[in-house]
């Protein structure tokens, strides 16, 4: 087995990466989210540690796939490193792009637009807390497993963004308009919910995690070929069902309230839907309850510019996608509700943010159009992505 590590000096080995060998003599590679006091919060360097990884695995004739996981039982992946970004934001002149932000947003979409495009299998173990750039990772993934312990969510309204890493494409491909409920509410999901709205593919017992290396490793792997190979895919596909057929399978609340999810998005504006969410908070349910109570609380200035990009993004492709997104990021960091958000939750957590615009009526349409303007010069950062 190989073995490397990269040294961070705030999060120490961030990324571990090996390579074990398979019966049949080829390799998987084998990625480790290392950051365990921010819950695998995704930074800047674990990001240009994974991402040339992927670039040299998807090169090598002798690697048939990749398993990415994280080292805490208790989290995948916890989001982007907001924190940084807002001390990014705090060293800027007021007003100004930090380069920071600039650098991180193209490289961590760069990384999901390359899971997303992978064509040898990647495995993603979804385990713990999987919420914002977690998702992103797993998103794009070949092979999406969830445990009984898996909570998702892209909680980007109490924050003062939206969600990003490609919601824009995968929230528009969940039943419905449950995409949009999600994203509104940042309304944290299960694993049954996650396979129903297509964030993961499976759901197998987090025990399990431990036996996974070894049945890899167990099994004959076809060589890889431009597309990966079908049969691998399917291979692996095979073993993951098999791995999860005891599973614990936990009742799915966005499966039975869908048909409420419908209703209460409705098709008639966002100031309506407003309204509709904000009675949620008193609701019986709890689940429903909570995601009344997180729209309420949330940023309007958010909730704007969530339903701009539900609008925006309805025929675009994955890259244009991305794209968008890099904007709208970028901009955001320029505008003071992100800011206030991540201070309010992460840096003085008194959970008291002071929005700009305290509803959607003052919300002011300039500025959500801003977020879609180009804040750089020359070329798009992430035209070479393709179509």
């Amino acid at each position: 087995m190989n073995d490397s590590t990269m040294k961070d000096s705030t999060t120490g080995d961030c990324v571990v990466l090996r390579e074990f060998d398979t019966t049949c003599g080829r390799r998987f590679g084998h990625a480790t989210l290392n950051s365990p006091k921010s819950l695998n919060a995704l930074s800047l360097a674990m990001i240009d540690r994974l991402a040339p990884q992927l670039d040299a695995w998807a090169a090598d004739p002798a690697i048939v796939g990749v398993l990415l996981d994280g080292s805490l039982e208790k989290a995948f992946c916890a989001g982007g490193d907001v924190a940084a970004l807002y001390h990014a934001i705090k060293a800027a002149p007021e007003g100004e792009i930090p380069q920071a932000a600039k650098d991180f947003f193209e490289r961590e979409y760069r990384l999901d637009h390359r899971i997303h495009t992978y064509a040898k299998p990647i495995l993603c173990w979804g385990q713990g807390i999987v919420m914002g750039g977690g998702i992103g990772l797993m998103a794009g993934s070949s092979h999406r497993v969830a445990t009984p312990t898996t909570r998702m969510a892209m909680p980007e309204i109490t924050i003062g963004l939206y969600p990003d890493v490609g919601g824009s494409w995968f929230l528009r491909r969940m039943p419905g308009r449950s995409g949009l409920f999600l994203a509104l509410t940042g309304v944290p999901i299960n694993a049954a919910d996650a396979r129903f709205a297509g964030l993961a593919d499976f759901i197998i017992d987090d025990a399990q995690r431990t036996r996974l290396p070894a049945l890899l490793a167990g099994t004959r792997w076809d060589e890889p070929d431009a597309a990966g190979n079908a049969a691998n895919h399917a291979r692996l596909g095979a073993l993951l069902d098999r791995l999860g057929e005891s599973a614990a399978v936990p009742e799915s609340p966005l499966r039975a309230h869908y048909d409420r999810i419908e209703a209460l998005i409705g098709h008639d504006g966002l100031e309506a839907i407003a309204r509709r969410l904000a009675a949620l908070a008193d609701d019986a349910d709890p689940w429903l309850a909570t995601a009344g109570k997180t729209f309420v609380h949330g940023a309007p200035s958010s909730a704007k510019l969530s339903w701009a990009l539900w609008q925006k993004t309805r025929h675009m492709s994955l890259a244009e996608v991305f794209r968008t997104e890099y904007h709208v990021s970028v901009a955001a960091t320029a505008h003071r509700d992100f800011a206030e958000g991540v201070r309010a939750l992460l840096i003085d957590k008194d959970r008291k943010p002071r929005w700009q615009y305290p509803t959607l009526q003052t919300v002011d349409d300039a500025a959500i159009e801003d977020h879609f303007e180009p804040h750089y010069g020359g070329p798009h950062p992430l035209a070479d992505l393709g179509a």
